[in-house]
């Protein structure tokens, strides 16, 4: 037997152990945090180390797909780990396989290939290098407000100066107001465009939606100009709108199409989705944990809950109700200014800053949200939610505000 080795002795959380000297390594304090430790979770329902329990509207950042250690979930990725977690990519993996085939029938895009890695900038590291392989330019497009990594490219195509390093900003990128296609087709006119990368629901940016006319708009002018359209639906993506992908709405088919969040409920992977115009050769990607065992049965344990219970038609008719109860309640509430999304993919944008209103919910409310900028809520809920939680989260909602 091991010996399980206990910390007696925690540093405070937040601000009140920042610059506090300890005998023993300490994490990089980065993340603001809830005073919230978090040790369970069921369906769509978490638990703190007191045994309180929280409606979870947040998912993880859309991480939680099939609700919190589903049972069928739990079952195999047990059964997979008792049997064998990793091996490399040096050998056939017929998991990946089943995941490839599975996952191109689920969405739609059997004639794709799939390159698995395991995160979300990490396949979008890898989309913008497939493009600029493939075009021999060096130049993106990214919409204004876009978030799509904190690493190298993926990073320097997110629109946030506070967390591109010098060394990330290397002038690749351009950014551009989303739906604003003239001057989107006016860059790429220039003939040096290697890719437009979009979100077509920003969730960072604060659920802002790429509306049809400018997405088709954009895929011909990629088109005509000989640049590559990736779509990064790694939190959009997955079910979470109402369709198995948020482009699905919007009557396009990228060139690339990158996932991760709900993919495999919480594991870390991601993927990228690739069209037959591009050739693979030898070499040319490569990652050391990416599609490994564990990973792969993760994800087809997701991909079989989400058929088997219906899942994306769930986001789509639960999300509708609770848009339809959230609207309801913005009639009678001013604070509230505007509510959009699609699915279970939910922005309420407010008049007043959410810092008080989120922790409301926490702390007295017992329910966690997202947030973006300074005064929009997310929704992002696992696609199990029901409209029992819909209306039980209004209510929560509710007597938040009127105690702000």
């Amino acid at each position: 037997m091991y010996q399980q080795h206990n910390v007696t002795k925690t540093p405070p959380l937040g601000e009140a152990g920042r610059g506090l000297a300890f005998f023993y390594m300490n994490l990089f304090d980065v993340y603001p945090l809830f005073d919230v430790n978090i040790v369970k979770g069921k369906g769509c329902s978490v638990w703190d180390d007191k045994g309180q329990e929280y409606l979870d509207l947040y998912g993880g950042h859309a991480v939680i797909s099939i609700g919190h250690c589903h049972p069928h979930y739990v079952e195999i990725v047990t059964k997979q780990l008792d049997t064998l977690g990793f091996y490399s990519n040096s050998v056939v993996n017929t998991l990946q396989r089943q995941l490839a085939e599975r996952l191109g029938n689920a969405c739609g895009y059997d004639d794709y290939r799939l390159f698995l890695v395991n995160s979300g900038a990490e396949a979008n590291e890898n989309a913008l290098k497939l493009a600029s392989f493939k075009t021999g330019r060096t130049r993106i497009l990214s919409a204004a407000k876009a978030f799509h990594g904190r690493t190298s490219l993926a990073v320097e195509a997110t629109d946030n100066p506070k967390i591109i390093a010098p060394v990330n900003a290397n002038n690749h990128v351009t950014y551009l107001p989303l739906n604003d296609l003239a001057a989107w087709e006016a860059e790429l006119s220039k003939g040096d465009v290697c890719a437009c990368m979009i979100e077509c629901i920003q969730g960072v940016g604060g659920i802002k939606l790429a509306d049809e006319d400018f997405a088709r708009g954009l895929s011909a002018a990629c088109k005509r100009h000989g640049a590559v359209l990736v779509c990064d639906e790694i939190q959009c993506g997955y079910g979470r709108s109402g369709k198995f992908f948020a482009h699905q709405w919007l009557g396009i088919r990228p060139d690339l199409i990158t996932v991760a969040k709900g993919i495999a409920n919480g594991f870390p992977m991601g993927a990228v989705l690739i069209s037959p115009d591009f050739k693979p050769e030898y070499g040319q990607l490569g990652t050391t944990f990416g599609g490994n065992h564990l990973g792969c049965a993760a994800a087809l344990a997701v991909l079989d809950v989400m058929e088997g219970e219906h899942l994306v038609d769930n986001a789509r008719e639960t999300g509708g109700y609770l848009t339809d109860r959230l609207l309801e309640l913005k009639a009678t509430e001013p604070r509230i200014t505007d509510v959009r999304g699609r699915g279970l993919m939910i922005g309420i944008d407010l008049a007043i800053p959410h810092k008080e209103l989120r922790g409301r919910l926490v702390y007295q409310e017992h329910c966690f949200t997202g947030c973006a900028s300074t005064n929009i809520l997310r929704l992002l809920p696992p696609l199990t939610f029901t409209k029992a939680m819909a209306d039980d989260f209004i209510l929560r909602l509710k007597r938040a505000f009127a105690a702000v």
